[in-house]
């Protein structure tokens, strides 16, 4: 199999710059031009490149930073099933504070809409609170 940088984004679900992005953090191959396509500057990407696109893409869908994503990259062919654990766990936890976190804005906004629907007069809560800061 041998695709272009647009065939390669195309099968991963990403546009052109978003692979070239990844290439420059080197979590995906800078393939050498092929030979047959020298003079075209044409580069090839195999079957393992789009594996290596849709990882990237999932653990990104997942919450991962590109530099824990370039670790689980690195250790994808190997068996340091402790440390993938270990960056799962951390990435839930912070997961988990997210959530948090959302559920108190959700919680704040939800009181400011009340307190906003029972008054015409003065100025908005909604407005108030965001100026207080």
């Amino acid at each position: 199999m041998a695709l272009t940088i647009a065939e390669l984004a195309h099968a991963g679900g990403v546009g052109v710059e978003t692979v070239r992005f990844y290439q420059r953090k080197g979590l995906l191959p800078d393939p050498r031009p092929g030979r047959k396509m020298r003079s075209a500057g044409i580069r090839h990407y195999g079957a393992g490149d789009v594996r290596t696109l849709r990882f990237i893409r999932g653990a990104q869908g997942a919450g991962f930073t590109l530099a824990e994503i370039a670790e689980l990259l690195a250790l994808d062919s190997g068996t340091d099933r402790p440390r993938v654990r270990a960056l799962a766990n951390a990435r839930l936890e912070m997961i988990d504070a997210q959530i948090a976190a959302l559920k108190q804005a959700r919680k704040a906004l939800r009181r400011l809409t009340k307190e906003c629907a029972h008054g015409e007069a003065g100025p908005c809560p909604i407005i108030a609170a965001f100026e207080a800061g």
